[in-house]
């Protein structure tokens, strides 16, 4: 938030507060997570992999309205971003992409992430939130555990591709029977 310096005697009028009306729902019309104004001006979006054409849409809507394991959003030949939603006490899994690098950024949530070059141990630790950025190298072996108890809503992208595309797994059962680890 914007403090601004003391201006005496007009503080307000020669630096007022600016707030991020869109985000903080102090604007009442735009806003999705508004109940006193339903909605007025809210779009969803169909949550598919548009890959690999051009795409433009508004990330954080897309992510926090994602309510399954994984989803594709968009994949083409060099990266690809997927969105997730981990429910709470739920993890991602202990995982290694050995020529993939990964960005996730969190939306919504809390939890802890662990990463380290060998599987039974993990050299990096630290606890996540809203708004933090996590990379992760290729040939890391990393988890993300959701501690809260909201959905731990997230975006990854992959470079290169991780998943086929239009990958669609509702639960994290669904993803660990597709990809082979699951029972």
């Amino acid at each position: 938030m914007y403090y601004p310096t003391n201006s005496y005697p007009y503080p307000y009028a020669a630096n007022p507060y600016v707030y991020n009306y869109m985000r903080n729902s102090y604007w009442p019309y735009s806003n999705m997570y508004n109940t006193y104004y339903p909605q007025i001006n809210f779009r969803a979006i169909e949550l598919k992999d548009y890959g690999p054409n051009p795409f433009a849409e508004d990330i954080n809507e897309a992510t926090l309205q994602n309510d399954t394991f994984r989803t594709a959003l968009w994949t083409g030949s060099q990266f690809q971003i997927t969105l997730m939603s981990i429910n709470p006490g739920e993890d991602i899994g202990l995982e290694m992409h050995p020529d993939v690098d990964q960005f996730l950024r969190l939306e919504q949530g809390q939890g802890i992430v662990q990463m380290g070059k060998n599987k039974n141990e993990f050299t990096f630790e630290k606890m996540v939130a809203d708004d933090y950025a996590i990379v992760i190298p290729a040939g890391t072996w990393h988890n993300l555990t959701n501690t809260g108890n909201t959905p731990l809503k997230l975006y990854s992208i992959y470079a290169p591709p991780n998943h086929p595309f239009g990958t669609v797994h509702p639960t994290k059962a669904d993803a660990e029977a597709a990809e082979g680890y699951g029972s």
